[in-house]
């Protein structure tokens, strides 16, 4: 008989997956929409959450349908080549590329930055990222239950906190929404929806939805319907947590403001808020409990790409992998916050439409009979416009013109693609191409059945 999960199973899961996606890291960026947003700041704050909460859930319930063991495995349906290189990529970008290198640049920002003068900041950045990294070498390569004790008491650390200091800004706001910059002035919502990008969290889900199936499983659900309603409660859970928490720091942003003025980044409107509110005292309880979690996610991830690369390349040690995810880490977290988000942006605009068409196959994929003919014409499609849009975004950020052979692509899709301009130039020609070669894979299919029931 098939066992039944109690609501208390569930919500146990649901914490567990909030604690897996909500990086310190992420505490940042509705922080600087909500500084940027605005008097825009709702419509900016619903885009952000589809694209912050709502894929990553979306993510978690794809594995779940799709019955893999991992997400090489569901994008090995696309070409297995294609397969190790979209998932290196992806376990690079939420590691040691820019997620890693993120949560040392978060915790110092946040934690250390307002005890350290300008004029020591990089020194400062230097010398805590050296033992933030190191710890993090240490601890990766000597995995203990510590680590989960930290991140148990952390997690509900971390709620607390921002509960009381939430609750502190509706119920006495720093100041009133100021008027929104240019980029939030006009398009709010799509901009806010390309924003969500940054938390990476979608990405992520790719990854953590096998963790949250191997721990339903454990728990004796067996059939993959049960599986799937499982995943789909628990990831309820989660996206109610991390929607709430979204939802008040980018009020907190906005109202930030009148009293700071526009930060770079996220970190400075948290560590100003609890000095305004709580003084040094609230400085400090921030601090300690950011740089933790900052730390165990920092673990957690390189924990995971050393152990996913050491599966690709055996004859190089799982140590091996983590003293060098580390190292590169480390360097990156140098170039500071900014820069890290900065250079994450065109890769992450080239990535997500690929994630987001492979979620949208796998849900699609009993309709079409699973032909391959689908996923690699959708990709195909994506692709092509997605890596111009990473590389446009790239030219944009960094002020730098267009390479000769991009410039006619460039205007070609911004004059014919609906959305472009805003990061969604993908989505409308994916779609029909998704129907027409479903069409095609769909008459194959049932004409290879047919010839084999005749041979039977």
């Amino acid at each position: 008989m098939e066992k039944k999960l109690s609501f208390s199973s569930y919500f146990i899961i649901g914490v567990m997956l909030f604690a897996l996606f909500f990086g310190a890291g992420n505490l940042i960026f509705p922080a600087s929409l909500g500084q940027n947003a605005g008097t825009n700041l709702w419509p900016a704050v619903i885009g952000f959450l589809i694209t912050g909460t709502g894929l990553p859930f979306l993510g978690i319930l794809a594995m779940g349908f799709s019955g893999s063991r991992n997400l090489q495995e569901l994008a090995s349906r696309i070409n297995p080549i294609y397969a190790v290189i979209f998932t290196s990529l992806l376990y690079l970008t939420i590691g040691p590329f820019f997620a890693t290198p993120r949560t040392g640049a978060v915790a110092y920002d946040i934690g250390i930055a307002p005890f350290v003068g300008d004029d020591f900041a990089k020194i400062g950045l230097f010398i805590f990222t050296l033992a933030f990294f190191g710890i993090t070498v240490w601890l990766s390569l000597n995995p203990s239950k510590m680590v989960d004790r930290v991140g148990k008491i952390l997690s509900p650390g971390i709620i607390i906190l921002l509960a009381v200091l939430l609750i502190t800004v509706i119920v006495k706001p720093m100041g009133s929404f100021e008027a929104p910059q240019e980029a939030y002035s006009s398009g709010a919502f799509l901009k806010g929806f390309t924003e969500g990008y940054n938390t990476m969290d979608a990405l992520a889900s790719l990854v953590f939805g096998i963790i949250v199936i191997n721990a339903i499983r454990a728990l004796g659900v067996t059939s993959k319907k049960d599986i799937l309603s499982a995943t789909m409660k628990s990831g309820i859970v989660a996206t109610l947590f991390l929607s709430i928490i979204y939802v008040g720091i980018a009020y907190l942003g906005a109202t930030s403001t009148e009293k700071f003025g526009l930060f770079d980044t996220g970190g400075p409107v948290l560590s100003g808020a609890s000095s305004y509110y709580f003084g040094t005292f609230g400085l400090i309880m921030l601090a300690v409990i950011i740089i933790l979690a900052c730390l165990t996610t920092s673990i957690g991830l390189i924990t995971a790409c050393g152990e996913y690369f050491h599966t690709l390349f055996p004859k190089i040690s799982y140590k091996a992998f983590v003293v060098f995810f580390s190292l590169l880490s480390f360097t990156i977290a140098n170039f500071g916050l900014a820069n890290i988000i900065n250079y994450s942006i065109p890769v992450l605009m080239f990535l997500y439409p690929l994630a987001i068409v492979l979620m949208l196959l796998t849900f699609l994929s009993p309709l079409f009979k699973h032909s391959r003919l689908v996923y690699v014409a959708a990709t195909a499609v994506t692709f092509c416009i997605s890596i111009i849009d990473g590389l446009k975004t790239f030219c944009a950020l960094f002020e730098i013109p267009y390479w000769g052979w991009m410039a006619p692509i460039v205007d070609f899709y911004e004059s014919n693609l609906p959305m472009y301009a805003e990061g969604l130039g993908w989505l409308v020609p994916v779609l029909p191409v998704i129907v027409v070669t479903g069409i095609i894979g769909r008459v194959i299919s049932n004409k290879q059945e047919d010839l084999k029931a005749s041979e039977v």
